[in-house]
């Protein structure tokens, strides 16, 4: 639980950043909610209208709502990194629980606690969640770089643990079947990079000339 959450805002924007989120997430599901209840609630004739009516009563309250946690949350998540001088799921949990604890502070200590629990367990579930999601995506990228990367010696002829392609390749042209049918001559070229080298035969140097009178 010791991973640095890298996909976050700095913490000076964090803030801003949450509390528009929140907003934005509660404005949108609110008005769904609220628009569905008051369609459902108004006479035959008139539902849209009832429901267009609930979603401008109701949407904008239940949005501010959401980015008053958010913005608390994202407050006492960036005391807690100060604090503590590293990012964790520990901080996030400790926010949820003060965040809700604190907004209900009016209702009296036996509400603040409760609140404060639920935040805690139900942020201790999220990052739970969040930290097996990312073991099983990483689990599944390293068994997809290890069926890519079979290693050497995987699908070759006469494969042998440890050996390479052209060690095979070598051991299998390095016997007497091989010496007759041109297999040394394959190996010399490889090992050449593939540059065929012809040697010539020896043969006499014509005479050199001479100018004298006979």
């Amino acid at each position: 639980m010791g991973t640095p959450e890298t996909s976050r805002e700095p913490c000076p924007d964090r803030i801003l950043d949450d509390i528009g989120g929140a907003f934005g997430m509660g404005a949108v599901g609110g008005s769904a909610f609220h628009f569905l209840k008051g369609v459902y609630n108004s006479p035959t004739g008139s539902r849209f209208l009832g429901g267009s009516q609930a979603v401008r009563m109701n949407a904008p309250r239940v949005g501010g709502s959401f980015a008053v946690w958010g913005g608390l949350f994202s407050a006492f998540d960036c005391t807690m990194v100060y604090a503590r001088q590293k990012e964790d799921p520990w901080n996030s949990i400790f926010a949820g629980a003060a965040a809700g604890g604190f907004l209900q502070m009016r209702q009296g200590l036996g509400a603040s606690a409760r609140s404060a629990l639920f935040g805690g367990v139900l942020l201790a579930l999220i990052e739970g969640a969040g930290i097996m999601l990312n073991k099983a995506l990483s689990t599944q990228e390293n068994m997809a770089v290890m069926i890519e990367d079979p290693g050497p010696g995987v699908g070759l002829p006469m494969a042998l643990p440890g050996r390479t392609r052209y060690e095979v390749e070598s051991f299998s042209d390095s016997g007497w079947f091989g010496g007759w049918l041109g297999g040394g001559k394959k190996n010399d070229e490889v090992r050449n990079g593939g540059a065929k080298t012809e040697i010539l035969e020896s043969f006499d140097a014509p005479p050199v000339p001479t100018f004298e009178l006979k």
